[in-house]
């Protein structure tokens, strides 16, 4: 069903053009079944809400699940309501006694009707130039604007934004480039930036952004007058308010065993830029958490005592996400309190309950059984919500039996490569699931070391895991201390540790041994990326204590973390490949324009340059002239660590880029369609079992993978909502005509994998020629041992395709690792 976009736009369901009932009943047929409200009690139990914005956490569907006699998680009805129309928040604050921003209130109608330039000079009037625009009824900061010394016109443009609109002159729109008109559709289909899709201008709807694209050009040929585009995604009011100087924190609150609201320990809100916005919420690297915010104690409990003190002014119940500034005189500005919060895997949710002990799923069980006594307590009619509290009860105790045998598994995590980031993302998840499962009880344990391959580990408490990034949880680790509020906090909810906690839960980081690892565990998950987890160093060192772990053994390791030993050897293997060569830091520094010389005559361009070692799309970079690849090779094979602001911006790196040291770089030649009709970049997925002692393969649909960019970046590769990965692949809308191309793909990726002495699990990158006939040449271009396993990772998206649910996957992952072990014993 997704309509083709010739300029390779993002297409969402939203661009799909009105369909009449029989095709889209047909449509939701291939995606589900879709479910009738009345039929809703005889599924579930109880609803957990994971929904954000309208419908979800304004009060609608809360009131539908009420009128259900459904129990659901979170606020009710009022508060619900309360908690999403910012505009109204600010009055009933400010009836409370809360100190808020100034705050001006536009109606949708009165902006585009009215006066917009006298609406503006009453906002200079009463706030000044220092603004903040938001819609009144968005999270995620989607819509939001901070503006310092703001102009007339820059107000006005970013008042439309928050109402979802967009004008664009015949002036502007004319002296684009063609790739520059793309680029401003391509950010207008982006929610988080521009309008989304559809969109209409006056009584036309248009669904695509090529559609979009092409209504632009025919428009501006023939009128001369600006256009107002207004998506479909509308608001009726805008907030502008004064700019707040000062910390930016966020608080979670939750009730105590006793019923008592608890604000946890509040985390200050770094940002790399100023606006704390969907990207910086959601993606690692670009703002830091720090919890407890960097405060004396008793501004901290001043934040939270303000905190507690609006979550029962609201009404709020079971849990909500405070969000706030304290200014230099100690002034606290509470401006966004939330119904609900973000819960991946390193959101203040889950962030701040790890303070106190709780894992995510410990958290997220105390949410439903918190919930379910807050519905039972506030309802006007009896329910079986007591006899759900018993068996949840029931469920709890069986998990704090210590005659309960768990397989006992260590996540290794971490490490000091490029992909030390995702390695944590990854590690997370893997404990995750694992902590959730009735069969697995998950350590985790922390890898941190040096380029010449030592390395220590650390078996390291919740709280540590949940920091930001690697960097984060090593600092935490090297300077361990405890926080005299979160002592004191973790004693107000000594109730609920004890009744959630785990059995195998510390509150400190333990160095531990490969031989102490032996000790504590049965099986190891290593969710490492790059050296020292991809190379074998890790699965030699675990070899030798006797412990199963996942993935293929140190001899293959070693060979796929090389990308040009990989190629050469599936080259000589007759595969087909692309041609590639090896520069040296020696090379390079004995005479730079000969080693530029030869790449040139070599490959011409463009064409590719990246490390030998390193995965995740770190530092892939398409040269296309000889000043860009000199400050390429200059980069990456300099002499100090720190690469200096003057490389940076001649590398065009964006301010949270990372770009690696090597002693030697690897050349490729650009893999192209040729003349192939069909072209595409997969990626595919993989699983062995052990069958009769003989290893079997179980490939899965290959996924393929669509950039915004030239290169497939790291975000696009693993963050949920960043790429596009189509799974299964478009080989061909004939069915009979795709499973003959996907075969012959499975199989030239299931040759590659039993060549290279691949294991357990593995990914496999290539590229894809599809010609007449169904021939097709398949061009691998990196195998991962260790394939990157964060919650958005298409492994997941492909292994369910064959059935298998996330902690399934990881089961046989995990069983195959055992087995393999016991057969080598």
């Amino acid at each position: 069903f997704l309509p083709p976009s010739p300029h390779d736009f993002q297409i969402y369901v939203e661009s799909l053009s009105p369909m009449d009932e029989a095709s889209y009943k047909n449509m939701l047929s291939m995606i589900g079944s879709p479910i009738a409200l009345q039929d809703l009690p005889d599924l579930i139990d109880v609803a957990f809400l994971a929904l954000h914005g309208l419908y979800g956490e304004d009060g609608q569907l809360q009131s539908i699940l009420e009128s259900l006699s459904i129990p659901y998680t979170g606020s009710g009805v009022l508060p619900c309501a309360l908690g999403m129309d910012k505009s109204e928040q600010k009055k009933f604050m400010d009836a409370g006694g809360f100190k808020c921003p100034t705050v001006i209130t536009i109606k949708r109608q009165e902006w585009l009707d009215g006066d917009q330039t006298k609406i503006i000079e009453q906002i200079k009037s009463s706030i000044g130039t220092s603004v903040v625009t938001r819609p009144a009824n968005q999270g995620s900061s989607i819509g939001v604007s901070i503006l310092h010394n703001a102009s007339t016109n820059e107000i006005a443009q970013n008042i439309e934004k928050a109402f979802f609109c967009k004008k664009i002159s015949a002036e502007d729109w004319l002296k684009l480039s063609a790739a520059n008109r793309i680029e401003i559709v391509r950010s207008m289909a982006d929610i988080r930036d521009g309008l989304g899709f559809p969109v209409n201008h006056n009584s036309i709807t248009l669904f695509h952004p090529d559609e979009l694209l092409n209504y632009l050009n025919a428009y501006f040929e023939k009128n001369n007058q600006s256009i107002l585009l207004e998506s479909h995604l509308s608001e009726n009011k805008v907030i502008v308010e004064s700019f707040i100087q000062g910390k930016e924190f966020s608080c979670i609150v939750i009730r105590n065993e006793n019923g008592n609201p608890v604000a946890l320990p509040p985390t200050e809100i770094r940002k790399q830029g100023q606006l704390y916005d969907y990207r910086s919420k959601y993606l690692p690297g670009l703002s830091r958490k720090v919890t407890p915010i960097e405060l004396p104690d008793d501004q901290i409990e001043a934040i939270r005592e303000e905190c507690s003190r609006l979550y029962t002014y609201l009404s709020f119940n079971t849990y909500a996400r405070i969000d706030g500034f304290i200014n230099d005189e100690g002034q606290i500005f509470l401006n966004d309190p939330n119904t609900t919060s973000g819960m991946m895997p390193s959101s203040f949710f889950f962030h701040q309950a790890a303070e106190i002990g709780l894992d995510p799923s410990q958290f997220l069980s105390y949410i439903l059984r918190a919930s379910l006594e807050e519905r039972r307590d506030a309802s006007l009619v009896r329910t079986n919500i007591d006899a759900l509290l018993h068996r949840l009860d029931q469920s709890l105790a069986n998990l704090q039996n210590p005659q309960t045998t768990k397989t006992r598994v260590a996540v290794i995590l971490g490490g000091y490569s490029f992909e030390r980031h995702i390695s944590v993302e990854s590690g997370r998840n893997i404990y995750e699931k694992l902590a959730s499962s009735e069969k697995y009880a998950p350590i985790p344990v922390f890898l941190m070391g040096h380029d010449d391959g030592s390395h220590s580990l650390y078996q390291i408490p919740i709280n540590l895991l949940l920091k930001d990034n690697a960097d984060d949880i090593k600092d935490k680790i090297l300077h361990f201390s405890k926080h005299a509020i979160v002592k004191k906090i973790k004693a107000s909810c000594e109730g609920i540790y004890i009744r959630f906690k785990s059995l195998n839960a510390i509150d400190e980081p333990i160095e531990v041994s490969y031989n102490d690892l032996a000790s504590k565990v049965d099986v190891v998950f290593i969710a490492l990326h790059g050296r020292p987890g991809e190379d074998g160093n890790v699965q030699q060192k675990l070899g030798e204590v006797g412990l199963p772990y996942n993935g293929s053994p140190p001899f293959s390791a070693a060979i796929t973390i090389n990308k040009f030993t990989t190629i050469e050897m599936l080259k000589t293997a007759g595969f087909n490949t692309t041609k590639q060569m090896i520069v040296s830091k020696n090379q390079f520094d004995e005479n730079e324009d000969n080693a530029m010389d030869v790449l040139e005559q070599e490959f011409g361009y463009p064409f590719l340059l990246k490390p030998v070692d390193d995965g995740c799309s770190s530092a892939v970079k398409i040269l296309r002239n000889r000043l860009s690849l000199r400050n390429y090779l200059k980069g990456i094979l300099r002499d100090d660590e720190i690469l200096s602001q003057t490389a940076r911006e001649a590398l065009l790196l964006s301010y949270n880029e990372e770009f690696p040291k090597k002693d030697e770089v690897l050349a490729e030649k650009l893999i192209t369609a040729e003349d192939a009709p069909k072209f595409l970049e997969v990626t595919g997925g993989m699983l062995t079992h052990l069958e009769d002692g003989k290893v079997v393969f179980e490939v899965f649909e290959p996924s393929e993978a669509l950039s915004g960019g030239e290169i497939l970046s790291l975000e696009e590769k693993f963050l949920a909502g960043e790429g596009q990965n189509i799974t299964p692949a478009r080989f061909s809308s004939n069915k009979d005509e795709y499973e003959t191309i996907a075969l012959q793909v499975r199989n030239d990726l299931e040759k590659a994998a039993k060549l290279l002495g691949v294991e357990g699990y593995a990914r496999i990158d290539a590229f894809v020629r599809i010609y007449p006939n169904s021939k097709v040449e398949t061009i691998i271009i990196e195998v991962n041992s260790l394939p990157g396993m964060t919650p958005a990772t298409c492994i997941f998206h492909q292994c369910a395709i064959n059935g298998y649910k996330p902690h399934e996957f990881i089961d046989n992952i995990l069983t195959y690792a055992i087995q393999r072990h016991e057969q080598h014993k």
